[in-house]
């Protein structure tokens, strides 16, 4: 698997989402945001947290405008996997390529922790490592992590099957308490948690790392 990590001015998971490919075996190229074309031969595209543009404007929105993210958005209409965390999940909706916005959290304040999650499908080349229904643990960090979804939008996320994971105790007020959903064509993953930060004990959880093996594995050669 190549896996290539997108860096904005203002990432700071860029690192931790390099570690987390390399520990399920992949090769990793740090991609810089001025950059306008992808290095060859990527099968998945990380999107990290952190703050892009010190978030200015609205989070994620002018990342979604840097050169890169035209090739990212390429990548994903050629059918190319993306995994879009935190800062990169506010991008993906940004750039049109994931539905629905990311608001400021219900309470009003940053919030940081370890949080449980549902896993609402397997359908998918990066959650296809768990059982539906499985309950995992990820931290968020993260102030603008309200994902927010009209009625109609929210029933044809359902509909289709599209809801990657559910907050057990929704922490932000997320609609119907999505916490992470899929694209269309379900190789375009957004989610808020950090399994990047829930891959070695030291972090108090590796229950992330069944996500980027399923992804690795998926990418195998036959």
């Amino acid at each position: 698997m190549h896996a290539g990590v997108i860096v904005f001015p203002g990432s700071n998971c860029d690192r931790d989402l390099a570690v987390a490919f390399r520990q399920a075996g992949a090769e990793v190229s740090m991609i810089w945001h001025k950059d306008t074309s992808l290095p060859g031969g990527l099968d998945v595209i990380g999107i990290p947290g952190g703050f892009s543009f010190g978030d200015y404007l609205r989070c994620g929105a002018i990342a979604a405008r840097s050169p890169v993210s035209r090739a990212v958005v390429e990548h994903a209409n050629r059918g190319g996997y993306v995994i879009g965390i935190c800062n990169g999940f506010q991008v993906l909706t940004e750039t049109g390529l994931l539905p629905g916005v990311l608001m400021r959290n219900a309470g009003l304040k940053f919030t940081c922790k370890t949080v449980g999650l549902t896993v609402s499908t397997t359908d998918s080349a990066f959650t296809s490592g768990y059982q539906t229904g499985q309950l995992v643990h990820y931290p968020i960090a993260h102030h603008d992590g309200n994902y927010t979804a009209d009625d109609e939008l929210v029933a044809r996320l359902n509909g289709e099957d599209r809801v990657a994971f559910r907050y057990a105790d929704n922490p932000n007020g997320s609609t119907d308490g999505i916490a992470g959903l899929l694209s269309e064509n379900r190789r375009v993953l957004g989610l808020m948690p950090h399994p990047e930060r829930a891959v070695e004990a030291v972090h108090g959880s590796t229950d992330g790392t069944a996500l980027f093996s399923a992804l690795a594995s998926v990418m195998a050669p036959a």
